[in-house]
């Protein structure tokens, strides 16, 4: 299992369609699950949960990746 980050143009757009996705390298599941106050990726795996621009910004310093905030974003567990 892995998390997976995606992005959705926000909800006034008719595009439904995913508009970016970011598997997180094992080395950052921990710094990720610690942001979100997770236990354990098999305790979240019950679909994508969104996420605030807060936490964007802080697993984007995690991560060490630029993470788009003009998308809503989301996370998720991927079997």
């Amino acid at each position: 299992m892995y998390l997976c980050i995606t992005g959705f143009l926000p909800d006034s757009f008719q595009d439904s369609a995913l508009k970016y996705e970011l598997d997180v390298a094992p080395e950052f599941e921990q710094r990720v699950m610690d942001i979100l106050g997770w236990n354990s990726l098999a305790a979240e795996a019950d679909g994508e949960l969104p996420l605030t621009h807060e936490q964007v910004s802080r697993i984007a310093d995690a991560v060490n990746e630029t993470l788009p905030h003009n998308f809503d974003m989301f996370i998720g567990v991927v079997a």
